[in-house]
């Protein structure tokens, strides 16, 4: 008889892992952070991040308090001092936080806000009837993240000092001194611990508080830069027009077809509204909205009733004065909006922000109270200044025939189904993959190095388009003309997102958009423009941090069989120290390819690179310059032509290696203003700001 199988002993379905200590999960498991701790923990959550933005957050919110203050009626003047060894120190003529005991803490009032999470008087009533700061957590975050903080309050006839470490108390709160004044003062040092950028950007820091300025009429800023005492550097920002000012501000470097300023405040349902606005000659739209001080990116209700109001004011009184026939179609609110410098800005006592980042104000009542005050007061300005309502609706029409001819012709490039199959152009060479999130476009500068690119790419998923030449200045240009140009009509396709109001930005067919072009002068230029193309036409692709810049190296040194590839002069001299030579050995410079230097530098956007090399040349033959020796082979980069496709994909391609920028707007009022400047029709602004610059420039390439 055959042997019967034996039975398995193991049964799966049986079997149980073994414990193990990182399996148990119980309340031994469960931190608690107390008192300042989570800051510390996380100070991601609080201030963005611990580079140059966070840094900066701090001082944010110290000025903050002053501008509460300021709001509140309080305080006339806050001072905001950089001071060596990465000091900052911020004080406002306000009440002075106040000293007493707190009834749950049992600790001074004073000691309370800076050490706890979550306090002040912005929660309950009797504090601030509106405030930008709504959680109650930003001086307290100045001081969990400091290594040193103190505190001084004027209030009660006394001056209050108080000191602390990384969140913690140092000294009793104690009096050092009298005063007739009242006010705080904030001083501290960001911790070395925690932040890997320790220098204020003084650019940085007046163009923030210009805007706080602006926002709070009345209030004096003063500035100072402390850190070298033999330059040291002071502004002071005081505008009794408030925003009315700022609008004239954003369009000192533009023409304006509308010679005043409409500007209303009024205060309804207990929301202070304030809306000042100005029609120039240029085709973009430049509104900015701001909800307790707080710029809201995003808009929100605000905006919402502003568009509305400004869309059905102007096309009520085009037809009231015969402007509009009864046949003629009304004006819409792209019409309404070209050329459009505004800025709206809204106080609440509970606003309701979208977002962590307050991007967007959600308060639905907030959109009826500002319709309501700009519907009147706008059709009263308009009524008032006959002479201003024809100049703006003499720009809106004009607006109007523009997107009536830009729609026909983007309708004869853009048809639908244009984005599928042949209908992509001819120079695009495609990635395989049709998954947008891993595939990248690389938009690269001439045929040779479009050439190189398409050969070194990987085909799975990275799409070469070159361009031919410099494109046309969108800033000069509107919709039609774009869409009718070649070269941005084949971008245009390649995108896959359309243009104007047919954008639609899930339709992008590339996550990462890259532009790579030359580290010349030309290239430069070309990128300019490029980045004009994208701020102007396609901001959401920026926003969402989809367009990148491709940084190619300068260099390639080779020593026996290792290879460096090095992006800038301070690099390159920083390698032959440390590999022992302080000679070129071996320099190779290709002088056939016509670029319009062979040592230069110039990037627009990388102002890292360092100074021209002092390179000699001899023995110059037709295709290159060489200077023989027997240690290093140094091989300048000119242009992307001249690299191979493996040394254009292992330096400026592979996402292993390669090094790109990544396109953001931070500042998008300074941001238009230097594309305007740079870019625009006004050659005096032009040739001002290269006065201004000259000197600034490390690389001449003439």
């Amino acid at each position: 008889m055959p042997k019967k199988p034996e039975k398995t002993a193991t049964k799966l379905a049986q079997t149980k892992p073994k414990k193990s200590a990182s399996s148990e999960y119980t309340a031994k498991q469960i931190t608690v952070l107390e008192g300042l701790d989570p800051v510390r923990k996380r100070p991601g959550m609080y201030i963005g991040n611990t580079a140059g933005e966070g840094l900066h957050h701090l001082v944010w919110e110290a000025v903050d308090n002053g501008i509460d203050e300021a709001m509140a009626g309080f305080c006339n003047e806050i001072k905001v001092v950089l001071l060596p060894e990465g000091k900052a120190q911020v004080s406002d003529n306000g009440r002075g936080i106040p000293v007493d005991k707190h009834p749950l803490t049992k600790l001074s009032a004073l000691e309370t806000v800076m050490t706890r999470l979550h306090s002040g008087g912005k929660f309950g009533e009797g504090g601030y009837k509106v405030s930008g700061g709504l959680h109650g957590v930003g001086i307290s975050v100045v001081n969990a993240l400091s290594s040193l903080m103190r505190t001084e309050v004027k209030r009660d006839g006394k001056i209050w000092m108080q000191e602390y470490s990384k969140g913690n108390t140092k000294n009793k709160l104690k009096a050092i001194g009298t005063t007739k004044e009242t006010g705080t003062t904030q001083l501290w040092q960001a911790d070395p611990e925690i932040f890997t950028v320790l220098d204020y950007n003084w650019a940085t820091i007046l163009d923030h508080l210009r805007q706080q300025a602006y926002l709070t009429k009345g209030v004096k800023i003063i500035i100072k830069d402390e850190r070298i005492p033999a330059s040291e550097k002071a502004y002071i920002f005081y505008f009794e027009g408030g925003i009315a000012s700022y609008v004239r501000y954003l369009n000192h470097s533009h023409q304006v077809a509308q010679e005043k300023v409409f500007y209303v405040e009024k205060e309804q349902d207990d929301i202070q509204v304030e809306i000042a606005l100005q029609y120039t000659t240029d085709f973009r739209e430049m509104v900015y909205t701001f909800a307790n001080n707080i710029h809201t990116v995003e808009g929100g209700m605000h905006l919402v009733g502003f568009r509305s109001a400004l869309t059905r004011v102007l096309n009520n009184y085009a037809r009231k004065n015969n402007h509009l026939k009864e046949k003629d179609d009304n004006l819409s609110g792209e019409d309404v909006r070209e050329g459009l410098t505004a800025v709206i800005s809204v106080k609440l006592k509970e606003p309701q922000f979208e977002g962590q980042t307050k991007a967007k104000l959600g308060n639905a009542e907030v959109r009826t109270v500002v319709e309501n005050i700009f519907n009147d007061y706008f059709t009263a300005f308009l009524e008032e200044g006959p002479r201003d309502a024809r100049e703006i609706l003499g720009k809106c029409f004009l607006a109007q025939q523009a997107r009536v001819a830009a729609r026909s012709a983007r309708e004869s490039v853009l048809r639908k189904g244009a984005f599928e199959g042949m209908a992509l152009p001819g120079k695009l060479a495609d990635c395989s993959s049709r998954n947008p999130d891993e595939c990248e476009l690389f938009i690269v500068e001439g045929d040779s190095a479009g050439g190189s690119a398409k050969q070194g790419r990987n085909r799975r998923f990275q799409a070469i388009l070159p361009l031919r030449g410099k494109i046309l200045n969108v800033e000069k240009s509107r919709i039609d003309k774009i869409v009718s140009n070649n070269e941005l009509k084949s971008l245009i396709l390649a995108l896959g997102t359309n243009i104007g109001d047919q954008f639609k930005l899930e339709d992008l067919r590339y996550n990462h958009v890259v532009i790579m072009t030359d580290a010349d002068v030309d290239g430069a230029h070309i990128r300019t423009l490029l980045l004009t193309l994208f701020y102007r036409y396609f901001p959401q692709i920026v926003e969402k941090g989809h367009l990148y810049i491709a940084k190619p190296p300068l260099y390639r040194v080779q020593k026996g069989k290792e290879i460096y590839y090095i992006y800038s002069d301070e690099e390159l001299e920083q390698l032959k120290k440390k590999l022992g030579s302080n000679e070129l050995v071996s320099v190779f410079a290709d002088v056939s390819t016509g670029s319009a230097s062979d040592a230069s530098i110039n990037s627009a956007s990388d102002v890292s690179t360092g100074s021209t090399s002092d390179v000699s040349a001899e023995g110059e033959d037709e295709d290159k310059t060489e200077i023989k020796s027997t240690k290093l082979n140094i091989q300048h980069y000119k242009g992307l032509g001249e690299m191979n496709p493996t040394q254009l994909w292992e330096t400026t391609m592979d996402p292993e290696h390669r090094i790109m920028k990544k396109v953001s707007v931070k500042e998008a009022a300074k941001a238009d203003e230097v594309f305007e400047i740079l870019m625009g029709s006004d050659v005096f602004a032009r040739k001002r700001f290269i006065q201004t610059h000259a000197k600034s420039v490390k690389n001449l390439d003439i």
